[in-house]
């Protein structure tokens, strides 16, 4: 059994990006090996630093959609970053280890810069241009053995490797050099609008949480083929949203001739787009309606989940600690032998 560490920036409740992206696989994963999920507020602060409510408030946003998926607390413990001393500190340990030149050259980062113009040119803050660092703590704080992740993911591992073989040749053997894994089906799931990714802060997801109204209000606005003006019509379903989204929830629960019928209707103007949008609300709802009734309940007394987020961070805190210590051992700075005269 390997240790496996994962998680998410609480900038925002979850929506079903996350859930086919990573949700499902971390459920799953979750009966296989030692599991801890970050709510990394911290890396979060990175680049919301001027609205800590924000960060704050999804806090509860994020964990109450980890317990509704499925992520069984006797199976994962789940983390809050902030309450890892360990994370912080090796941070600051880590950041002698890599060059400024090796961090200009991460495409996640570069790519997110490019997205986030605030950030860019004189604006961009040392926290947000070195946080692949502090990501490389929290996995190597862990000693974690596999992180799954997406493949936009994967240059922040390698990045993680690096750190821990540089410590490995300075102090002597002792971080793993944690395996990536992009999980099986966990390709970006696009936007309401036709964007190539479902997000947060582009306003065209479908949330976790979302009610049957604001589904349904989501999905009628859904971006559909524009030659597709009238029933009769015929459609080109593989640029339609509403089909890819029927396609999305056909490989994980509906019947695949199913789902070939409504492809060839529309192609042949047998059918219209409202009847595609219904069908598609229904088929959401029904699939989300476990989720959202256990969120539901959970929100009526939230100091059970608080609770959940307690007993794992303090779990992950007698993990974390013990490696500190023994990472500063072998980098002479414990001083032991003087704090405890």
């Amino acid at each position: 059994m390997g240790r496996i560490l994962t998680g998410d920036r609480p900038t925002g409740p979850l929506h079903i990006g996350h859930y086919f992206g990573s949700l499902k696989n971390r459920v799953e994963l979750q009966t296989l090996h030692e599991t801890y999920i970050l709510i990394a507020d911290l890396q979060a602060l990175t680049d919301n630093f001027d609205d800590p409510q924000k960060v704050r408030d999804n806090v509860k946003e994020v964990l109450l959609d980890y317990l509704a998926c499925g992520i069984n607390p006797d199976k994962t413990n789940i983390v809050l970053q902030s309450k890892i001393p360990a994370i912080s500190e090796l941070t600051i340990y880590f950041s002698n280890l890599v060059t400024m030149a090796r961090l200009s050259r991460n495409p996640t980062v570069k790519e997110e810069i490019k997205q986030k113009q605030h950030l860019a040119g004189d604006s961009l803050t040392y926290g947000f241009f070195g946080y692949p660092v502090s990501q490389a703590a929290d996995i190597l704080s862990f000693n974690a053995d596999i992180v799954p992740v997406g493949e936009d993911q994967l240059p922040m591992i390698e990045l993680t490797r690096e750190i821990a073989r540089r410590f490995n040749q300075i102090y002597g053997q002792f971080f793993v050099e944690p395996d990536a894994i992009v999980p099986k089906g966990s390709s970006r799931v696009m936007g309401l609008d036709g964007n190539s990714k479902m997000s947060k802060s582009l306003g065209n997801a479908i949330y976790i949480k979302d009610t049957p109204d604001e589904i349904k209000q989501k999905i009628f606005s859904a971006y559909t083929d524009p030659l597709k003006l009238r029933k009769n019509d015929a459609g080109h379903p593989d640029g339609c949203m509403v089909y890819y989204y029927r396609k999305l929830f056909t490989e994980n629960n509906i019947a695949q001739n199913e789902l070939q019928q409504v492809y060839q209707q529309c192609k042949n103007g047998e059918r219209g787009c409202v009847l595609c949008k219904q069908e598609l609300t229904e088929i959401v709802v029904n699939f989300l309606k476990p989720f959202y009734e256990k969120r539901r309940e959970m929100e009526k007394d939230i100091s059970i989940p608080f609770k959940i987020l307690r007993n794992g961070t303090r779990k992950a805190n007698e993990v974390t600690d013990k490696i500190l210590q023994d990472a500063k051992s072998l980098m002479k700075i414990d001083y032991n032998f003087i704090f405890k005269i």
